[in-house]
């Protein structure tokens, strides 16, 4: 489908695979590829695995671009939003199969799916715009207020604290951590069971559970176009 997401589908489940450079940056044309993506996915009613790189998933979103003017960096910000927001609220399952680093935007992949898996080793998991000098967005913070547990929110949005693939599982980050040679075999494990659910139920459910978050990004989203520090 695109050199930045490869889409391939099998027995109902599409996986996704994530190809942007070194960190994997998340990028205006990512983000439409994504996009793209997940019409497809929609149209083939299949499950979603999203994937990346060997070592890393994400470093988040691209610096060129968010260094470039103020206006673009809010504009990549808005797209990212406005695609976790989808995310949350597909229609069928998504899955994420994190191959290693996810940071700053990598982190909030993670934070708008359905299930994630993780992958043992010395990576770095979590929200570090504070380290970087970079105000955390509206929409951001109420992405991670509404899916860390409560007792790594603060520590990870207010102080920038990174987890390892083991800890990010108890702040809320990940579901569970596999070898790394164990995970795409993990992730069509997950993917194959919830192939068994009723996608009906599923979608109208996942509305019901997420709809006062979903609310609240709407108005984080156009609160981060109006006031974006």
């Amino acid at each position: 489908m695109s050199d930045l997401i490869a889409y391939h589908l099998e027995d109902g489940i599409a996986t996704l695979t994530l190809s942007n450079g070194k960190v994997n940056a998340i990028s205006p044309d990512v983000i439409t590829a994504f996009n793209a993506a997940l019409d497809q996915a929609e149209l083939d009613r299949a499950v979603v695995i999203i994937t990346g790189q060997p070592g890393i998933l994400s470093g988040g979103y691209d610096l060129k671009v968010m260094t470039a003017s103020p206006e673009q960096a809010i504009e990549l910000v808005r797209q990212g939003s406005t695609l976790a927001r989808r995310m949350l609220a597909h229609p069928f399952p998504v899955v994420i199969a994190c191959t290693g680093h996810a940071v700053a935007k990598g982190a909030f992949l993670l934070l708008s799916v359905d299930y994630r898996i993780g992958v043992e080793g010395p990576f770095s998991i979590g929200l570090n715009e504070v380290q970087i000098g970079m105000t955390m967005h509206h929409a951001g913070i109420e992405l991670a207020r509404d899916r860390l547990r409560k007792s790594a929110f603060h520590r990870s949005v207010i102080n920038g604290e990174m987890f390892n693939p083991l800890t990010a599982v108890d702040a809320g980050f990940l579901d569970k951590v596999v070898k790394p040679e164990e995970l795409q075999a993990a992730a069509l494990e997950v993917a194959r069971q919830l192939k068994k659910i009723n996608m009906k139920a599923h979608r109208n459910t996942k509305l019901k559970v997420r709809k006062a978050l979903l609310e609240t990004l709407d108005k984080a989203i156009e609160e981060d176009q109006l006031h974006p520090l």
